[in-house]
């Protein structure tokens, strides 16, 4: 996949628009994931097996059994989508997309370098992977082909990970955690979501929803940071897990408000955010859990992608919803079968659920 695919077309948003509704129209439902917590893996399988998810199903089934068969099937079938996304669609439309879709290169990395450190083997590695960034074949060949961590960060020393993986490796060598690497790459990603787009483009105009779409994403990344450093009391500096690029945090308000979880959901409450995400800002305020807050959180930023959805029909806004929507998905199935194959009952798996 390249940034630069589009080859100077025009935006093709009716079409791809179209296919994306038919496509988030075959997504389990609530009632789906509700009978799945009362399965066992095996009939996991077999209630995956009679949907969209069969062809993966029946490819990874020689090789894998219960919980794995389900993540990988998940894995490669959401990679399938993503790339039919890019196939489908033409122009600046193209560049949004492939743009947001370099997450999954930051969860490729992230994978590689967890592998090195946990010793795994590279075909397990390589399983995890989710085909659907802007890396290359030939780039996530080298990356499963390295023998450290310190080779892993050189290899991508010309990527927009590049110099904030640098940076962290250092950090690495001295404490031997991962912490420093992982929040080097998210930062990575999320700080050139926005580079080269205008600062204030038109709101209605598809430049501008793209952008009001990426910085709620950086918000809410922002967000959740504050929101585990508030919940773990760790004497950890907020700044080191400061996402330039939003609106509803500087430097300066995102480290104060760490401190204290109720001026934190006031913050989001008052904010541009507030009105459309009032049930899910009730729900981060009554949660119990730092696992709710974050499930909230989560449903918290597809109601605004669908908000933003229905507001605006065509444009890039239903593409991005469709992507946040199928990743709910795929979250979803994956957390209730390692929950079912744990021997967690149905109640406790549907608190790990983003259901809306």
């Amino acid at each position: 996949m390249s940034l630069y695919g589009s080859g100077g077309r025009s935006s093709n948003y009716e079409y791809v628009i179209a296919r994306v509704r038919s496509r988030r129209a075959s997504l389990f439902d609530d009632d789906d994931y509700r009978k799945l917590v009362r399965m066992g893996t095996s009939g996991i399988a077999r209630f995956m097996e009679e949907t969209e998810y069969e062809s993966e199903m029946n490819e990874l089934g020689a090789r894998y059994s219960g919980s794995d068969l389900v993540e990988y099937a998940l894995n490669r079938n959401l990679a399938k989508h993503f790339d039919n996304l890019l196939k489908w669609s033409e122009g600046a439309l193209y560049d949004y997309i492939a743009r947001y879709l370099r997450k999954f290169d930051a969860w490729n990395l992230k994978t590689v370098i967890r592998g090195l450190y946990s010793d795994a083997e590279s075909a397990d590695i390589e399983d995890d992977f989710i085909r659907a960034g802007e890396f290359s074949e030939a780039r996530l060949d080298a990356l499963l082909s390295a023998t450290s961590i310190e080779e892993v960060v050189e290899s991508v020393d010309d990527t927009i990970f590049g110099a904030s993986l640098a940076d962290a490796y250092e950090v690495y060598e001295n404490q031997q955690v991962l912490v420093p690497l992982e929040n080097a790459i998210d930062r990575a990603f999320y700080e050139t979501l926005l580079d080269g787009l205008p600062d204030n483009p038109e709101r209605d105009s598809a430049t501008g929803l793209y952008v009001q779409f990426l910085q709620a994403e950086v918000d809410f990344r922002n967000l959740r940071n504050a929101l585990r450093l508030a919940r773990s009391g760790a004497d950890t500096d907020p700044a080191e897990y400061y996402i330039a690029g939003g609106t509803l945090f500087d430097q300066q308000s995102l480290s104060q408000l760490t401190g204290n979880m109720d001026n934190l959901v006031a913050a989001v409450r008052d904010s541009t955010y507030g009105n459309e995400l009032d049930a899910a800002l009730s729900e981060l305020e009554d949660a119990g859990t730092l696992v709710e807050f974050e499930r909230a959180l989560d449903g918290a930023l597809l109601a605004y992608a669908d908000t933003l959805s229905n507001r605006y029909p065509l444009s890039v806004c239903p593409v991005l919803s469709y992507i946040l929507a199928k990743e709910r998905e795929v979250d979803n199935i994956r957390a209730i079968a390692r929950g079912r194959e744990a021997g967690l009952d149905p109640d406790e798996i549907e608190q790990e659920l983003v259901i809306l």
